[in-house]
């Protein structure tokens, strides 16, 4: 079931969301790229009645939102509220009126809400049935303890498809985050290969045929151009950063793109679907975008590769930003390690040669050795006292020492890092640790899911399991799809968003593995079906 504040009700497709107001009553919105909705709301204080009797809502479905029974005062069939098509609302019933800020009208068969009145005799209801039982039909298969939150995840990653620039665009939330962004979507392609691997595929190309010359992928696309540079960023976005970094970004302008996972997300889905003809299409736009790190992105020379802005991370309030606007955490150049042998796999598919990125691969990661091991952990630069898990992503090459694995192991199954619910985004005993504020102390699936994916390139399948157990527990016992969660309560966390792209995606992807089941304690916390 939808509740209308965390999961509002709306459509694959639409720009429209139907939420509940404070009052009782129902509004209507409109998702724009950076803009709040209370900014763009179409129809406010929303009511039905019966007669005097006002009809509150029974039940929101994914198809449909019902009102009250109000047969006693002369409404037959009851009152529904569902959409056409993805720009229209209708309430259908007979014998009731709908009441609005600024605007009064009876329901007598359909009544128009917003867009254009549908044909005389359309199945609304129908074809709306159909439309979202074709889309849960095509669900990946997930154990019987997670089908909750899985039916609520898929329904998700289906509100969340819109238009963009008339390509159809899987966003991170139609709360604040209307737009095609970098890493989001190659997380949420890994979830749509198991169902639609062409709209998965269709999510790579939409930033690809955005590349700039130089190699560069852009930070997001969306409704207006592309954002690839600090000159591109929203003026809201200049502030927050000014305040956060001080001084705000470096230089008139600073390239802004996000971590260099395009490879592995495109071998990801060909693992799933296998298709060399799309391997051929983005082998050399994935060639140009490994480059770009080297040539573009290292200032000192020393062939490791920096953030050069907070956002290029995807951890803008981290504190690893705390000294200033570029630094170089252990995870990009594990990443561009990681790259180079997706590389060579494409490269191998296609008969071409494989091994000059296998040895660039291994030659990345000894470098990364030699400079940034210093006998404990992978420093951060310039930030080294501030503990995260991304000093434990080099395990993602699969190219360490042995030594050197079992030490970070060591590390990240340490009670800095391990509890019931990890990781923290900052170690708990580390004086930042901020269990609600973003990146400084909450879990978030995406780090998770790629720690599970290096710990079982690294040879520990047993802790990899142990970790996506607990992470499927505290999505599955937590109350809803969040941007990140409260590792000490397992709550959504601060400000987080709902309805969060990439944790719905990460966690079926995660829900349809083996083991098939997840064997962590279940809490008392609450959760909700969509369907």
């Amino acid at each position: 079931m939808l509740d209308l504040r965390e999961r509002p009700f709306t459509e694959r497709g639409s720009r429209l969301l139907v939420m509940a107001a404070d009052d009782g009553s129902l509004w209507i919105a409109r998702a724009e790229y950076e803009t709040r909705l209370r900014e763009t709301s179409v129809l406010t204080g929303l009511r039905v009645f019966a007669g005097s009797r006002e009809l509150p809502v029974r039940r929101a479905l994914p198809d449909r939102v019902e009102f009250a029974d109000g047969l006693t005062d002369g409404v037959t069939g009851g009152v529904t509220l569902a959409f056409v098509d993805a720009d229209t609302i209708v309430l259908l019933g007979t014998g009731a009126r709908a009441v609005w800020d600024g605007g009064e009208a009876a329901i007598d068969g359909c009544l128009t809400l917003v867009g254009s009145p549908p044909p005389a005799g359309a199945d609304v209801l129908g074809s709306a049935a159909r439309r979202w039982r074709d889309w849960f039909d095509r669900m990946p298969a997930v154990p019987d303890d997670l089908r909750e939150r899985a039916e609520q995840a898929w329904w998700t990653l289906a509100v969340n498809l819109v238009r963009i620039q008339g390509r159809e665009s899987l966003i991170p939330s139609k709360y604040g985050y209307v737009g095609l962004w970098n890493w989001d979507s190659y997380f949420h392609a890994i979830a749509l290969r198991h169902a639609d691997p062409a709209l998965a595929r269709e999510q790579i190309r939409i930033l690809l045929d955005n590349q700039r010359p130089d190699g560069l992928i852009p930070d997001v696309v969306h409704d207006h151009g592309v954002l690839a540079a600090t000159t591109d960023l929203p003026r809201s976005d200049l502030a927050r950063l000014e305040q956060h970094v001080g001084g705000g970004p470096i230089g008139p302008e600073v390239p802004v793109t996000k971590p260099p996972l395009t490879a592995w997300a495109v071998w990801k889905i060909h693992e799933r679907d296998p298709d060399p003809g799309f391997l051929a299409e983005v082998y050399e736009p994935l060639v140009r975008s490994q480059e770009w790190w080297f040539e573009h992105s290292d200032p000192d020379g020393d062939g490791l590769a920096e953030y050069l802005h907070p956002y290029s991370s995807g951890l803008d309030d981290s504190p690893i930003w705390d000294h200033g606007p570029r630094a170089e955490p252990p995870d990009l150049n594990s990443y561009l390690a990681l790259q180079y042998d997706r590389l060579a796999d494409i490269a191998a598919v296609l008969g071409r040669d494989q091994g000059v990125w296998r040895d660039k691969a291994q030659a990345l990661v000894d470098l990364m050795i030699e400079r940034r091991w210093n006998g404990s952990r992978f420093v951060t630069r310039p930030s080294d006292d501030v503990r995260t898990p991304l000093d434990f992503m080099p395990l993602i090459t699969g190219r360490l020492p042995a030594e050197i694995a079992r030490t970070l192991v060591d590390g990240l199954t340490s009670p800095s890092f391990w509890a019931e619910r990890p990781l923290p985004t900052v170690a708990f005993d580390d004086r930042r640790f901020d269990p609600d504020a973003m990146w400084r102390g909450p879990v978030w699936l995406n780090v998770n899911y790629l720690l599970v994916d290096g710990l079982r390139r690294s040879g520990y399948q047993e802790t990899a399991d142990e970790l996506r157990a607990r992470t499927l527990a505290m999505v599955r016992d937590g109350g809803g799809l969040y941007e990140y969660w409260n590792p000490l309560t397992g709550a959504r966390a601060g400000r987080a968003t709902t309805g969060f792209g990439w944790s719905a995606a990460l966690f079926l992807d995660l829900a349809q593995e083996r083991p098939s089941s997840v064997n962590a304690p279940r809490d008392n916390a609450s959760s909700s079906s969509v369907t």
